[in-house]
């Protein structure tokens, strides 16, 4: 099956799945944010995961949903933490509800995962259920991480991949592995798998924060601008804080650390010193180096190259997406 079908499976799936439950309270903000939409790209890795060993995809199609729920599940919570008043361009479920019904809902969400989960063939469920888990853990620790660096200035490089990989590549990585598992791959394969998905999951998430400085505001769907407003620890601006000579880091460390300011001006003054430093180019080389020994993990896996084409498509499409 192609990426795209597969896409119209899950979306179909997800829209079968029964939130009308009493309390209609508790579920409704679970019906009303899985309901937004999104590219649905980490059940589709579990599935197209699945088909290079089992054309039965099927087998993996709970697992597959379960990740979904999950995912939204961390985008629920992130939201309140983040004190995002948009996703998908509506209004966040606490803004929509409130943050008790917000952090509850979020809650039945994580264990409404655990039970799709469960629902997976029993030959595979401790695996399953172990990457699930070690997952999930994990994207908990990303997030602690991105909350730390907040208030620090000292932040590495090399930390901030590692909470990324943490945060975003493990969710991807492990979608892969399940996937593979339902398809009765060995493990030396489901762990190649996992290692392309860490690689792909650390390029899409530079992706992002290029986008949020160099993307199109009407393709990427949001303002340009919003990490640099709000000074997220992005790969862009720590590597210009690595890269600036003294004066150009004293004005960087100036516009990050006021606290009264004009938002347009701001982002024209870091672009300006982003342009400077040429970060635009060292971005897209992270990228496409966390891409080719992704690509590098993927050639590996011991199955014909023709069966990974549709894996393979798709992954580069999240490189080269422009929202």
């Amino acid at each position: 099956m192609t990426a795209k079908g597969i896409q119209q499976l899950v979306e179909n799936e997800i829209d079968k799945l029964n939130w009308k439950l009493t309390p209609y309270s508790l579920y409704e903000p679970i019906e009303y944010v899985l309901s937004l939409g999104g590219k649905r790209i980490r059940p589709v890795f579990t599935l197209l995961g699945c088909q290079l060993f089992d054309n039965t995809i099927e087998k993996a199609l709970n697992p597959a949903l379960a990740i979904e729920v999950f995912h939204n599940f961390t985008l629920l919570h992130d939201d309140i933490m983040d004190k995002a008043e948009m996703r998908r361009n509506q209004p966040t479920v606490h803004v929509k509800w409130d943050e008790n019904r917000a952090i509850l809902s979020g809650d039945a969400m994580l264990i409404k995962a655990y039970q799709l989960l469960a629902q997976c063939d029993t030959t595979a469920l401790k695996s399953v259920l172990d990457v699930f888990s070690q997952t999930s853990v994990e994207v908990c620790e990303g997030q602690q991480y991105d909350m730390e660096f907040e208030s620090r200035n000292d932040v590495s490089i090399d930390e901030y991949i590692n909470m990324i990989r943490l945060k975003t590549a493990v969710l991807l990585a492990g979608s892969l592995k399940i996937g593979a598992i339902c398809g009765g791959a060995s493990a030396e394969d489901a762990d190649l798998l996992y290692r392309f998905g860490i690689g792909i999951g650390i390029a899409f998430q530079l992706k992002d924060d290029y986008l949020d400085v160099y993307g199109d505001t009407a393709k990427f769907g949001k303002k340009i601008g919003g990490d640099i407003c709000c000074n997220k620890k992005t790969f862009l601006l720590l590597t210009a804080l690595k890269k600036a000579d003294p004066e150009t880091k004293a004005e960087l460390l100036r516009q990050i650390n006021a606290n009264d300011f004009d938002k347009e001006e701001k982002i024209k003054a870091v672009s300006a010193i982003y342009e400077k430093l040429d970060i635009r180019t060292h971005t897209e080389n992270a990228m496409k180096a966390y891409y080719e020994d992704a690509v590098q993990s993927l050639k590996k896996v011991s199955v014909p190259d023709e069966q990974k084409a549709e894996l393979s498509v798709f992954a580069e499409n999240l490189l080269y997406r422009e929202n």
